[in-house]
């Protein structure tokens, strides 16, 4: 099995090829199926081998001795593995993403040092390269290990939450690993409901302002985050989210405005809205009425007098006084505009006979200086 070969040259050693081949099964199968027969002077040769599936069921047999083991996967090991995470085989990157969280669960000893690699592999992500292939899987792997966090959170969990996690939304590929992130900081938010108000003040802070594909995403998460929040923490957080909510309804992007409608489609977010209706409804109410009379789709204007009905019925008191001072401001602004423009007609009035008055004393000047030469 040390005998390497060039598989990505498909006519080469073909028969040497399917030798090796079978010969892995084989050994996979002998490992699966029998005891007692991962001996100690087997593991330095099986670990420096490395074959995936072969490794996985030597980590996985009963026979396996991480007090053996740990002579040989060590840190050094754990780096190379994590290194192979920037694969562009998404086969090879989820057999690694199941080895690793295999050696996270077997070698508490290296714990803290793989969750410190994997936060580098991050920043490097976030701040200097901005590519690495295993993201995902990474990530996938750390929705794991948050869940098995233990109460109180330490502060290196917090911070990497907030230094490494939140920043990375600002990545340009988010698409590519965005459920996994956003299953990561709800992980947190169920492990520690008050690190809520930091998570959805650092989310509106990085908020995309011209890619609705990612402000799409970012309201799917924010949706996820409200699933679990505790009304206390919505208080805090209640005034500067739905300012942005408001402005995402207005966005003339139809998939951004629809999927910030759909928050009124969730019967735990409608209750927190109706517990705290009177500081909501006063920040959404010009947005959304001005919506139901000039947004050029009708899908989302439907939507919108479905939402304006909903509110209406919370607290029809304040919706009316709402009303009533908006459309008070409206004739305002009417009154405003027609004064600006009365104003604009003056001036080009102005304009115009100040223009025809220069032009009458220029051709009366000339006139003048045409007698006096003819004279």
């Amino acid at each position: 099995c040390c005998v390497l070969f060039d598989f990505m040259d498909s006519v080469s050693d073909l028969k040497s090829k399917e030798i090796k081949r079978a010969t892995l099964n084989e050994l996979v199968e002998y490992v699966s199926t029998n005891r007692g027969v991962i001996v100690e002077s087997a593991y330095a040769d099986i670990v420096k081998m490395l074959v995936y599936e072969f490794f996985l069921r030597f980590l996985e047999s009963p026979d396996f001795q991480p007090s053996i083991a740990k002579r040989y996967i060590d840190q050094r090991f754990v780096q190379q593995l994590l290194e192979l995470f920037d694969s562009e085989d998404p086969r090879e990157r989820d057999f690694l993403k199941t080895v690793l969280h295999r050696i996270y669960g077997k070698f508490l000893g290296l714990r803290a040092f793989i969750r410190k690699q994997i936060n580098n592999i991050f920043l490097r992500f976030i701040y200097e390269t901005e590519h690495f292939n295993g993201v995902a899987e990474l990530l996938e792997i750390l929705g794991s290990i948050i869940n098995g966090f233990a109460l109180p959170l330490k502060a290196e969990h917090k911070q990497f939450l907030m230094k490494v996690l939140i920043p990375m939304h600002t990545a340009k590929g988010l698409a590519l690993f965005h459920a996994q992130l956003a299953y990561c900081v709800v992980q947190f938010l169920e492990k520690d409901t008050t690190l809520t108000e930091p998570v959805i003040r650092g989310l509106l802070k990085f908020w995309p302002k011209t890619c609705s594909q990612k402000e799409v995403m970012f309201l799917g998460e924010i949706e996820e985050i409200l699933d679990v929040i505790e009304p206390t923490q919505f208080k805090k957080i209640e005034e500067p989210l739905f300012k942005q909510i408001s402005k995402s309804v207005s966005s003339s992007h139809f998939q951004v405005a629809e999927r910030a409608l759909y928050f009124w489609n969730n019967e735990y977010i409608l209750s927190l809205i109706e517990e705290n209706i009177d500081k909501i409804l006063p920040i959404m109410f010009g947005s959304l009425y001005k919506i139901s009379k000039e947004h050029w789709n009708p899908t989302i204007v439907a939507l919108v007098y479905n939402v304006l009905k909903t509110l209406m019925e919370m607290n029809g008191k304040l919706f009316d006084e709402l009303t009533s001072s908006y459309k008070a401001e409206r004739q305002r602004e009417k009154k405003k505009e027609l004064e600006r423009e009365e104003l604009w007609r003056r001036l080009e009035e102005l304009k115009l006979k100040k223009a025809m008055a220069e032009k009458q004393n220029s051709t009366h000047n000339v006139l003048n200086a045409h007698n006096t030469s003819a004279k």
